[in-house]
């Protein structure tokens, strides 16, 4: 049980137990209040039957209850499996389906849409926050059940190449690992650091590098429920913020803020910017503010982070995102097989302690993505002459909107369900806030002069969450040019395509 999130919690409560571990609007928990809310939750769900190596649920957005149901669950010895609070019942049956989950803790907000994925079967059973917040307050409560370090304690979905999400195994030791080699250089993350979340909590980086990294580091941890950037520019400067980290957008948003330019962000030693392009000028903009924002290259698959650029060379390098960590290494791979000279592109792969040990429950894919030791992230990349890395373009069919991945494969599924579409093909935009959108190039059957942009957005609307719905719809008369072998040529419809921003109008 040592070697355990749990067992470092237990830790910080006993010997700095009134430390704010917590923050979200007016509201804080102390350690002692973290330990105790969760161990008395973990208490009662055990005696409801939730049994160790038990998948559970998580559907609720940033609020208090959220990290002190993950961490009760993990004091069950279950596995969480966050869910995305924006999915739609479709989206909910599905992950319950691959993961398994026997039940799904909702926020009163969002119980409905958990039991209407439920369905009349009752494929799973939905716990409302009338049991959490029950636990609220009561008698200090160590509880946990025995497990071990080798032992699943998330399951983290992402989209994938097929269409399908992927369930990302994260265990203790895998976890634990992220944090040591995270924290053992002055630029990465420090113990007793505070750090700001403007990200959901259900996503990598909200769990991953802000509840289990803060929780084990004996941190605090600023949660806000969504970007605000005037009021995240304000929080950094009240609670001299150590540590921050998001996709482009969030540092774009708070450099914009009136307020930035008179902030005092002298406290900031780490501040992590990844998932879509970084532009020169944000860089220039933190650092005339003393912050260099460090760009990474990471996946779900390898912790979040693969590697990063050092502050030294965050100026010097910026299209550059680092050679790796000091136990992740992180190589260009050339279609040979063997390793790329420099300037040669290749797919970037990656092994290192943070690697997931699999996909849950997907020998099969498991053993595509990690070969030799290697996980082969689908990605181009380029390496210099010191082996810094530079991200090319991805060889997955993934489009990234705003740091979320998007799968074009899940979308094209979901618009073949309009009556009428024969054919679809779905294609990144350029969007100058989410640096990508989604935009659906649509073939109607012959007749089906009723296919248009509302019935595509009104179908998508009713199966998705809102952030896949495309922003653009061409209805295209032609059909879709393929390949000899008879799938789509993606390749031409994006280049026919490049300019769909210009040449359509938005359909949302």
């Amino acid at each position: 049980m040592a070697t355990t999130i749990g067992s470092a919690l237990k830790w910080w409560a006993r010997t700095k137990p009134e430390h704010v571990a917590l923050v979200l609007g007016a509201e804080t928990l102390t350690y002692r209040q973290l330990q105790d809310w969760s161990g008395r939750l973990a208490r009662v769900l055990s005696a409801s039957g939730i049994a160790p190596g038990e998948r559970v649920g998580l559907l609720a957005p940033n609020c208090l209850q959220w990290p002190v149901i993950a961490l009760a669950l993990l004091k069950c010895g279950a596995i969480l499996v966050p869910l995305n609070p924006r999915f739609t019942a479709a989206e909910i049956h599905k992950t319950a389906y691959d993961s398994g989950f026997g039940a799904v803790i909702a926020a009163p907000s969002l119980r409905d849409v958990a039991l209407e994925a439920a369905g009349d079967s009752g494929d799973f059973t939905v716990l409302g926050f009338d049991v959490v917040d029950a636990e609220r307050t009561g008698d200090a409560d160590d509880f946990a059940v025995d497990t071990d370090v080798a032992d699943p304690i998330a399951v983290i979905y992402t989209s994938g190449t097929t269409g399908m999400s992927k369930g990302i195994t994260l265990t203790n030791r895998t976890m634990l690992d992220i944090v040591l080699e995270n924290s053992l250089t002055e630029e990465g993350f420090r113990p007793g650091a505070v750090s700001l979340l403007v990200l959901p909590l259900a996503f990598t980086p909200g769990l991953v590098f802000g509840l289990l990294m803060t929780t084990v580091l004996g941190g605090t941890l600023i949660v806000e429920p969504g970007l605000d950037a005037v009021r995240a520019v304000d929080l950094l400067e009240k609670h001299r913020v150590q540590t921050i980290f998001g996709v482009p957008l969030i540092f774009q948003a708070m450099s914009a803020a009136p307020t930035f330019a008179g902030a005092d962000l002298s406290s900031l030693r780490t501040a992590i910017v990844g998932g879509a392009a970084v532009p020169a000028e944000l860089l220039t903009a933190w650092a005339d503010k003393g912050v260099l924002l460090r760009q990474i290259y990471g996946m779900t698959e390898a912790g979040g982070v693969a590697t990063a650029t050092l502050r030294s060379e965050a100026l010097e390098h910026p299209g550059s995102c680092g050679s790796g960590s000091i136990f992740t290494e992180v190589r260009v791979l050339s279609a040979e097989g063997g390793f790329a000279g420099p300037g040669e592109t290749g797919e970037i792969v990656v092994r290192g302690p943070g690697v997931t040990p699999g996909y849950w429950n997907d020998p099969d894919t498991t053993a595509t993505a990690i070969r030799d030791g290697w996980l082969h992230s689908g990605d181009l990349g380029v390496a210099d002459a010191d082996g810094r890395i530079t991200f090319v373009d991805r060889l997955k069919d993934l489009i990234i909107s705003g740091g979320i991945n998007i799968s074009p494969v899940e979308l094209e599924a979901a618009i073949l369900g309009v009556d009428g579409v024969a054919e679809v093909a779905v294609i990144p935009a350029p969007d100058p806030r989410f640096g990508e959108t989604p935009a659906a190039v649509v073939v109607p059957g012959p007749g089906r002069d009723d296919v248009d942009e509302l019935a595509v957005i009104g179908h998508c609307e009713r199966v998705l969450a809102d952030y896949k719905i495309p922003r653009y719809v061409v209805i295209r008369s032609a059909p879709l040019p393929r390949l000899p072998s008879g799938k789509i040529a993606k390749r031409l419809v994006r280049d026919e395509y490049r300019d769909v921003a210009e040449r359509f109008a938005r359909a949302r």
